[in-house]
C-alpha cells in the first residue's frame, strides 16, 4: 500500500499535465486570433518605430509537418498564419504617401522548432495585392530603415516566396528618379508557364519620361540550388535604354545572377547616377553582353562579360569587372576596338569639336579663336572609383589629316590620380609613346606629360600634300612638360619643360624649300617643269618652355642647297606665334627676293610672309641702280651670291639627341 501511493500521485500529475496540454492545444486551435490584433499591432509598432496595423481578419491554421523531413520532426504540426489588410506607415517627411507598404493578404507558414533557438524559418510567404511607396532623399536617408533597436538575436530565413498583383512607387531624390510599376498575373499563353507576372513601368528620370515593362516568375524558391527565377525587362530612363533577360539561378549562392544585359544611350557618362560607376563622356553608345553577379560575404561583385557594341561610329568589345571595395570601388577590364573613329575619342579626352557637341546636344563652349581645347575635366567625381583598364584600338579611321594608325592605352585611376602609362599611337609609319599623369586631388589638376616620337616618315606626315609624297627621311621628337589646369588649354598655358626634334638624313621637296626662300626664278621653273628632291643633311631643333612660352634655343635645317635658321617663340597661353625664318642659299640664285620671313598671328589665324624692311631695301636698291646707272644693274641686288657653308650635322644631331635624352630622363623643372 505504501508503494502504490507515489504511483497514484505520479499518475495524477501526468494526467493533469496531459489535460493542460490538451487544453492548450484546444485553446490554440479554437482561439480567435483577432482578439490579439491590438496587442500585435502595438508590439510591432513599438519595435519598428512606425505604425503597423492588421486591419483585416487574422487566422492561424495548423497543418501537418513536411513529409520530406526525417524522423519525428515530420509529425510536428506547423502554423499557417494569414492576415488581411496589413499596413506599415511611412515617416512623416515622405511625399510618396502615408503608407510605406500595404497588402491585401499575407500568408506565412512557419517551422516551429527553430523558434527554440531564435530562428524564424518561413517555409512559405505569399503576398498578394501589395502596394509599396518608398523614397530615398538626397542625403541617403530613406523610408525603409526602421527604428534602431540594436543588433537582433533572431535570424529570419525565407525559403519560398510567391508574388501576386501589386503596385510600386519609388522616389529617389538623389538621382531625380520617380519610378512607378504595376504588376499583374499572367493567366494564359506561353508566358504563363515561364513567368507568371507581368509589369509596366512609368515615371520620370531627371525630368525625362520613363517607360518600359517586363515579366518575372511568380514563385521564387530560395532553398533549391537548382532553382531558376526568370526575369525579362526593358526600360527607357532619360537618354539611357536598359534591357535584361535571363535567370536568377541559385539566388543564395555566389553565382546567383547571370543575365543578358543591353545598354544604350547618348553618353556613357549618363550612367553615373544609375550605377555609381564613373565613365567618360562619349558619343551615343549601345552594348550587349552578359551581366554576372557573384557574392562574396555581404558584397556583390559584377562582371559585364564579352560585351559588344558601338560608341559613335566605332565598335567596342571586351569585359569589365566592378567590385564595390572600400574605400572606393574598383573597375577593371580590357577593351578592344577593331575600327576606332578618331573623332569619337574627342569627348573622352576633352577635345571635342563644337560640331560634335551640337550633334550630341551638348553646350558648344569652344571659342572660335581658340585652337587648344577649353573643356574642363570634372574632377569632382574622380574619387567615385578606382580603375585599371587596358584599351586597344586596332585601326583608326581619320576624319582629319592626322596620320594615326592605332592606339594602346593603360588607364589607371587611383585616389583621384589618373595615369595613362602608356598611351601609345602608331603615326606616319612610326610610333608615339607617352606617359601622362593627371593629379586631381587638388582643386586644380597637376599635369605631367612625357612623349617620344620615333621613325615618323616625312612623306606620311603630310598625306594630302602632293609635293611631299616623294620625300624620304624620318623624324624623331621628345617632349617633357608639366603644368596645372583643368583643361588641355590651361595645362599647356602654364606648362614648363623641354621640346625637341631631329631629322637625320633624307630628302625633301625642292619646291617647299624654294617657296620658303622666295627664289622666284626657281619657283616658277619648278611649277612649270616639275619638282625634284633636295638632299636633307639634318634638322635639329629644341625649345625650352617656361610658363607656357616656348623659346627656340636651336632650330636649324641644312640641305645640299640651303641653310635655314629659325628663332623666336610660341606662346601656348596666348596661342600666338612670333618666329623669324632666315634662309641662306648655298648656290647662286638669280632673281631672288631672299629676305627673312616671319610667322606670326594666332594658332587659328597664322600670318606667314616676308619681312618688309629687308625686302624694301632690295627693291629700293634695284630701282635706284636702274634709274641711275643701267637697267641691267637692277638685277644685281636680286642675285644671291650663296656663300653659306654647310653645318656640322654630326655634331649638331649628337648635341640635339643628348638634349632630348636629358629631357626624357630628368625630372621636369616646374617653374
Amino acid at each position: 500500500m505504501k508503494k502504490s501511493r507515489p504511483l497514484k500521485i505520479f499518475a495524477g500529475l501526468l494526467a493533469t499535465l496531459l489535460l493542460v496540454l490538451v487544453a492548450i492545444v484546444i485553446f490554440i486551435m479554437t482561439f480567435d486570433w483577432n482578439r490579439a490584433r491590438p496587442w500585435i499591432n502595438h508590439r510591432v509598432s513599438d519595435s519598428i518605430g512606425r505604425e503597423f496595423a492588421i486591419n483585416g481578419d487574422l487566422r492561424v491554421k495548423w497543418e501537418q509537418g513536411d513529409d520530406a523531413e526525417s524522423g519525428w520532426r515530420r509529425y510536428v504540426p506547423r502554423p499557417r498564419i494569414s492576415a488581411n489588410d496589413v499596413h506599415i506607415a511611412n515617416p512623416a517627411w515622405t511625399s510618396t504617401g502615408p503608407q510605406l507598404a500595404s497588402a491585401g493578404s499575407i500568408v506565412v507558414a512557419i517551422h516551429p522548432l527553430p523558434l527554440l533557438h531564435k530562428e524564424v524559418v518561413i517555409t512559405d510567404l505569399e503576398v498578394d495585392k501589395i502596394t509599396v511607396a518608398a523614397q530615398r532623399r538626397a542625403d541617403g536617408s530613406n523610408t525603409w530603415t526602421f527604428k534602431d533597436n540594436g543588433p537582433s538575436t533572431w535570424e529570419v530565413d525565407i525559403q519560398r516566396l510567391t508574388l501576386g498583383d501589386g503596385d510600386l512607387r519609388y522616389l529617389d531624390d538623389g538621382i531625380k528618379l520617380d519610378l512607378r510599376a504595376k504588376a499583374s498575373g499572367i493567366n494564359e499563353g506561353a508566358d504563363a508557364q515561364k513567368y507568371g507576372i507581368k509589369f509596366d513601368l512609368s515615371g520620370s528620370y531627371r525630368d525625362a519620361p520613363v517607360t518600359g515593362g517586363g515579366k518575372v516568375g511568380k514563385v521564387l524558391a530560395l532553398t533549391d540550388v537548382h532553382a531558376n527565377f526568370p526575369v525579362q525587362a526593358n526600360a527607357n530612363l532619360g537618354k539611357n535604354k536598359i534591357a535584361v533577360e535571363g535567370m536568377l539561378t541559385d539566388p543564395r549562392a555566389p553565382a546567383g545572377l547571370d543575365l543578358k544585359l543591353s545598354l544604350a544611350g547618348a553618353s556613357m557618362a549618363d550612367l553615373y547616377p544609375l550605377t555609381g560607376v564613373l565613365l567618360p563622356e562619349t558619343p551615343p553608345y549601345a552594348t550587349t553582353g552578359r551581366l554576372i553577379g557573384k557574392k562574396s560575404g555581404a558584397i556583390w561583385n559584377w562582371t559585364y562579360k564579352n560585351f559588344t557594341g558601338t560608341v559613335g561610329g566605332s565598335d567596342l568589345e571586351g569585359t569589365l569587372a566592378y567590385s564595390p571595395r572600400s574605400p572606393r570601388p574598383l573597375l577593371t577590364g580590357a577593351l578592344t576596338s577593331r575600327q576606332l573613329r578618331l573623332e569619337d575619342l574627342g569627348p573622352t579626352i576633352g577635345a571635342e569639336s563644337n560640331s560634335s557637341k551640337a550633334t550630341r546636344g551638348k553646350p558648344q563652349n569652344q571659342p572660335a579663336d581658340k585652337a587648344l581645347p577649353v573643356d574642363q575635366f570634372n574632377t569632382a567625381k574622380w574619387d567615385a572609383l578606382d580603375a585599371d583598364v587596358t584599351f586597344t584600338g586596332k585601326k583608326l579611321i581619320r576624319t582629319h589629316d592626322i596620320p594615326l594608325n592605332d592606339i594602346q592605352a593603360h588607364i589607371k585611376m587611383n585616389n583621384k590620380v589618373l595615369t595613362l602609362t602608356p598611351l601609345n599611337f602608331g603615326m606616319a609609319g612610326g610610333d608615339i609613346t607617352s606617359n601622362i599623369k593627371l593629379d586631381g586631388r587638388q582643386k586644380v589638376i597637376d599635369a605631367d606629360i612625357r612623349m617620344a616620337a620615333r621613325h615618323l616618315k616625312i612623306n606620311q606626315l603630310f598625306p594630302k600634300l602632293e609635293s611631299m609624297q616623294a620625300s624620304v627621311g624620318e623624324v624623331s621628337a621628345d617632349a617633357a612638360l608639366a603644368g596645372k589646369g583643368n583643361s588641355v588649354s590651361t595645362m599647356l598655358a602654364t606648362s614648363s619643360g623641354e621640346l625637341g626634334a631631329t631629322v637625320s638624313e633624307g630628302s625633301v621637296s625642292k619646291f617647299i624649300l624654294e617657296a620658303a626662300g622666295l627664289n622666284v626664278a626657281n619657283l616658277v621653273f619648278v611649277k612649270l617643269f616639275g619638282d625634284r628632291q633636295v638632299q636633307l643633311n639634318c634638322l635639329a631643333g629644341d625649345f625650352v618652355v617656361e610658363h607656357g612660352k616656348a623659346d627656340a634655343r636651336r632650330f636649324v635645317v641644312d640641305t645640299q642647297e640651303a641653310v635655314i635658321n629659325v628663332s623666336g617663340n610660341v606662346d601656348l597661353a596666348k596661342e600666338t606665334l612670333d618666329l623669324d625664318v632666315r634662309p641662306q642659299t648655298k648656290g647662286v640664285r638669280i632673281i631672288s627676293l631672299r629676305t627673312p620671313l616671319y610667322a606670326r598671328g594666332t594658332f587659328t589665324n597664322p600670318d606667314v610672309g616676308p619681312q618688309k624692311g629687308p625686302l624694301a631695301l632690295k627693291a629700293g636698291a634695284a630701282v635706284a641702280l636702274a634709274s641711275i646707272v643701267n637697267p641691267l644693274a637692277a638685277v644685281i641686288p636680286l642675285i644671291n651670291p650663296g656663300k653659306v657653308d654647310s653645318i656640322d650635322c654630326g655634331a649638331l644631331l649628337a648635341q640635339a639627341n643628348k638634349t632630348r635624352n636629358d629631357a626624357k630622363t630628368q625630372p621636369i623643372k616646374k617653374k
